[in-house]
C-alpha cells in the first residue's frame, strides 16, 4: 500500500508541477521600454513586476531601462519591444505629422513634472513673474516647446532670457536672479542639498501647460491585433502605481536601485513625496477615472495651445495619436489609502 500511495503522491506532484509549468508558459510575454534610467518616476511599473501584479494579469513583463545610450522607442518600432514610455503629447503629435503609426493607450502622469526653480529671495511670487528675470536656464527641447507656449500665453517672456541648461546646477546656484528648469521630482532635491536652501518651484502644468506625461505607447497595428494584452498591461500598470504610491513599495525601490545603482533612498523618498504633493499622478482626470485616465478635451486643449504657440502644425488628425478605450475605468482606485 505504501508503494502505491507513494506512486500516487508522485503522480499528483508531477501533474501539479506540469500544471504550474503550463501556467507559466501561458503568460503573455511583453516588454516595456522606459525613457530614462530607473527612478521613482517609473515606480508603478517596477511595483507591478516586484509584487507579481503583472503575472496576476497573465503577463510576463520585462522592463527595458532607458538612458543616454538607449533607443527604446526605436526598438519598439522595430518590433523588439512591445510598449514604450512616451514623455508628453508633443511626441505623438510629431509622430502623426511624420506618419509614424504609434498610439498612446494610457497617461500615467496627469501633469508633466517640468518645473522652473528660483531662489527664495529672488522676488518671484507667481509663474508670470518669471518674465522679470534676466536669465532662465533651460534645455533646447523645453525652449522649443514650453517656452514658446510661455511667450504666447504670458506677456514679457523673451528669447533673450534663454541660456542653455547643461544639467549642472552651479550656474543657477551662483545667480540669484535666474531660474532653472528641472523635474519637480528630481532637481529641487539636489539644489537643496548643494545650495543649502529650499527653492521656490513653479510647475508649468499648474499654469496651463496641460499635456499628459509618462504615457504608455505602442504601435497601432499591435494595439489593434492585441487589445486584450494591451488592456491587461494597462490595468496591471495602474494597479502597480496605486500600490507604489499608497502601499508597500520597498520591493519596487529595490528593483529600481538594482537597475540604477546610483539611485539613493533619499532621492526616491523625495520623488514620491513630490509626486503626491503636486498631484503628478493622482489628480485631475485621475480623481474620477483613476490613474492613467486621459480625455479628448485635455488632449485637444494642449494641441490648440501648441498650434497657437507655433510649436506644432495646424490641421493634424490628432485622433490617430491616442485611444481612451483602455482607461478611465476606475481600475485600482480601491487601493488608494
Amino acid at each position: 500500500m505504501k508503494t502505491i500511495r507513494s506512486g500516487l503522491l508522485a503522480l499528483t506532484a508531477g501533474l501539479f508541477a506540469a500544471g504550474m509549468a503550463g501556467e507559466a508558459q501561458a503568460l503573455d510575454e511583453v516588454s516595456f521600454g522606459t525613457n530614462w534610467l530607473a527612478q521613482a518616476e517609473h515606480g508603478g511599473f517596477y511595483q507591478a513586476v516586484a509584487d507579481g501584479t503583472y503575472e496576476k494579469y497573465g503577463l510576463k513583463v520585462t522592463i527595458l531601462q532607458g538612458g543616454p545610450q538607449a533607443a527604446n522607442r526605436a526598438l519598439m518600432l522595430a518590433g523588439k519591444a512591445t510598449f514604450f514610455m512616451a514623455g508628453n503629447f508633443l511626441e505623438p503629435f510629431s509622430s502623426v505629422e511624420q506618419d509614424i503609426p504609434l498610439v498612446e493607450v494610457a497617461a500615467i502622469f496627469q501633469k508633466e513634472p517640468q518645473v522652473f526653480i528660483v531662489h527664495p529671495d529672488s522676488g518671484i511670487e507667481k509663474f508670470e513673474d518669471l518674465a522679470k528675470l534676466p536669465t532662465i536656464f533651460m534645455g533646447k527641447d523645453l525652449y522649443a516647446s514650453g517656452f514658446q507656449w510661455m511667450k504666447s500665453a504670458f506677456p514679457g517672456f523673451r528669447d533673450e532670457q534663454y541660456k542653455p541648461y547643461t544639467f549642472n546646477p552651479a550656474p543657477f546656484l551662483a545667480d540669484k536672479q535666474s531660474a532653472q528648469q528641472g523635474y519637480i521630482t528630481s532637481e529641487p532635491y539636489e539644489i537643496e542639498r548643494q545650495g543649502g536652501f529650499k527653492p521656490k518651484l513653479f510647475l508649468l502644468a499648474d499654469s496651463g501647460f496641460d499635456t499628459y506625461s509618462t504615457m504608455i505607447e505602442a504601435k497601432q497595428d499591435y494595439v489593434a491585433a492585441n487589445p486584450d494584452i494591451v488592456q491587461r498591461f494597462v490595468d496591471a500598470s495602474i494597479v502597480g502605481w496605486y500600490t507604489y504610491l499608497y502601499g508597500d513599495n520597498k520591493a519596487a525601490n529595490d528593483l529600481i536601485k538594482k537597475d540604477n545603482p546610483e539611485m539613493t533612498d533619499g532621492q526616491i523618498a523625495f520623488s514620491i513625496a513630490q509626486m503626491k504633493e503636486y498631484g503628478i499622478v493622482d489628480s485631475g482626470d485621475a480623481e474620477t477615472g483613476g490613474i492613467g485616465c486621459m480625455t479628448d478635451a485635455r488632449i485637444k486643449s494642449f494641441y490648440y495651445k501648441m498650434v497657437t504657440a507655433g510649436v506644432v502644425k495646424a490641421g493634424l488628425d490628432i485622433s490617430k495619436t491616442y485611444t481612451t478605450q483602455f482607461v478611465c475605468k476606475g481600475v485600482g482606485k480601491e487601493l488608494k489609502k
